[in-house]
C-alpha cells in the first residue's frame, strides 16, 4: 500500500511538473549571428505590431544603422506623419551579446541617462536573410515586432514565410500590420503614390 501511494504521489508530481513547465512560454530565439557591417545601412519597415511610439506615423518608415565603434551604433528612425511632415528620431545602440551580435539595446533617451538600465530597450534580431535582404526584430517579451527589408517591398511568399517562422516563436501574425511605403506628401495631407 505504501509503495502504491509513493508511486501515485510520484506520478502526480511528475504530471504537475510537466504542466507547470509547458505553461511557461518558450524563450524567444535570436539568429545565431549578425555581421554588424552587413546589418548597417537603411532598412524599410514592411510591417510591425502597432505601438505607441509610432502612432503618428502613417508610412515611409525607415531605420538607418551606422556603426560608431566597437559594439556601438546609431539608429536613425524616420517616418511620414499624418500632416505630411517627416519625423526623425535618433537613438544610441549597443551590442548586448557580443558572441552573436543579435541582441542589441537601444536608447532614445538623452545621453546623460545612459547609466539607467530602464532607458535601454531590447532589440533582438530573430530572423535574418543570409544576404541581409530582410530581417525581423522583436523584444523578448513579444510586445514589439518589426519586419524590415532593404527594399520598400517584400515578395508575398517571403513575407508569409517570415510570419510562419515568427508564429513558431509564438508571435501573433494576426497582430502584424503592414506599413505603407512610397507615400508622398501634399499640403499637409498624405497621398498614396500608387
Amino acid at each position: 500500500m505504501k509503495r502504491l501511494i509513493t508511486i501515485s504521489f510520484t506520478i502526480i508530481l511528475a504530471t504537475l511538473s510537466f504542466f507547470a513547465q509547458s505553461s511557461k512560454e518558450a524563450a524567444v530565439r535570436t539568429v545565431p549571428s549578425v555581421d554588424l557591417n552587413k546589418y548597417s545601412g537603411t532598412w524599410y519597415e514592411i510591417a510591425k505590431y502597432p505601438n505607441k511610439f509610432q502612432k503618428d506615423c502613417v508610412g515611409n518608415v525607415t531605420a538607418t544603422y551606422t556603426l560608431k565603434g566597437e559594439g556601438k551604433l546609431e539608429v536613425l528612425n524616420r517616418c511620414l506623419e499624418k500632416d505630411g511632415t517627416t519625423k526623425a528620431a535618433k537613438a544610441a545602440g549597443k551590442v548586448n551579446d557580443k558572441k552573436t551580435n543579435a541582441k542589441l539595446k537601444v536608447r532614445f533617451a538623452p545621453g546623460f541617462t545612459s547609466f539607467l538600465p530602464f532607458v535601454w530597450a531590447n532589440y533582438w534580431v530573430i530572423d535574418l536573410a543570409s544576404d541581409y535582404s530582410h530581417a525581423v526584430v522583436a523584444t523578448p517579451d513579444r510586445d514589439y515586432f518589426w519586419i524590415l527589408s532593404r527594399t520598400p517591398d517584400l515578395k508575398d511568399n517571403v513575407y508569409q514565410d517570415i510570419l510562419r517562422r515568427a508564429e513558431a516563436q509564438r508571435f501573433s501574425p494576426s497582430k502584424v500590420v503592414k506599413t505603407p511605403q512610397g507615400l508622398e506628401t501634399g499640403k499637409g495631407a498624405v497621398l498614396n503614390q500608387s
